[in-house]
């Protein structure tokens, strides 16, 4: 629903970045990724997270960024770009990453475990893996603060984004299975972490090139007009409305020496 060939996309990519990149970049940090090491970020979209890695690993690391549609990714700044299917296709030199991440993909992945695990064989012994996803089921709400009829009309409209998802096969809980997900894939001294902004230009303008992003989906379903969908982006251009996002979960693991993780099904 969501795909990189519309322009939204890239919009999308600019304020997910700016929400969420230092969460990320933190992980990264407390994780080890530096000098040398060797990353694979898979379902890239845009070139945010693949630019930073590509600055910590320096000229001796590598980094791999791979997407379905990698358009949006550069190849020469610093990181190699593939074609590639997460859920279809078998890892990229599997046992040899130091890191493998994944942020917002597997939530819109059928075969989630299947990813996990063609993510897993790619780790070298002692590589960890780092996946963030979203838990709109956690936290549905789009104004916490559900003072007025905007707030309230951003909500239904939240609803109605979240009822989208669903029908199209997303998980809106999965981001609190993200730890026992990385056990099942054999991985261990697993931990997760919780974040999310309340409020903020950014949130605003996500929401807004979201919207515009579905709003045919949401018309042809029957789940919002143009009058409600005009308004609520007049509304969030005029500012005020304190929206929220689901949490980015955010849980990791390391594939240990033995029982190196099987790719399965």
């Amino acid at each position: 629903m969501l795909d990189n060939a519309r322009a939204e996309a890239g919009e999308r990519f600019v304020w997910l970045a700016e929400l969420f990149d230092g969460v990320t970049r933190g992980h990264f940090d407390r994780l080890g990724v530096g000098a040398g090491s060797r990353c694979w970020e898979v379902g890239a979209g845009g070139p945010g997270i693949p630019e930073a890695l590509a600055a910590a690993v320096g000229p001796t690391g590598h980094v791999l960024a791979t997407d379905i549609d990698p358009s949006w990714l550069k190849t020469g700044d610093g990181y190699e770009v593939r074609r590639h299917d997460v859920a279809a296709d078998p890892p990229p030199e599997p046992g040899t990453f130091d890191l493998v991440h994944a942020r917002l993909v597997l939530v819109h992945v059928p075969d989630r475990a299947r990813a996990l695990a063609t993510m897993a064989a790619a780790l070298r012994p002692g590589g960890r893996l780092l996946i963030e996803d979203a838990d709109t089921a956690l936290q549905p709400l789009a104004c916490l603060d559900d003072s007025g009829p905007a707030q309230r009309r951003a909500n239904r409209l939240r609803d109605a984004v979240r009822e989208l998802l669903a029908r199209r096969g997303a998980d809106l809980r999965y981001g609190r299975t993200l730890p026992r997900a990385l056990r099942e894939a054999g991985l261990v001294d697993v931990a997760a972490a919780g974040s999310f902004p309340v409020g903020g230009p950014a949130c605003d303008r996500l929401e807004a090139a979201t919207i515009r992003h579905v709003r045919g989906e949401l018309l042809a379903a029957g789940l919002a007009d143009d009058a409600e969908i005009d308004a609520h982006l007049a509304a969030l251009h005029a500012g005020g409305l304190d929206l929220t996002l689901a949490p980015l979960i955010s849980a990791w693991g390391r594939r240990p020496a033995e029982h190196p993780p099987a790719l399965g099904h």
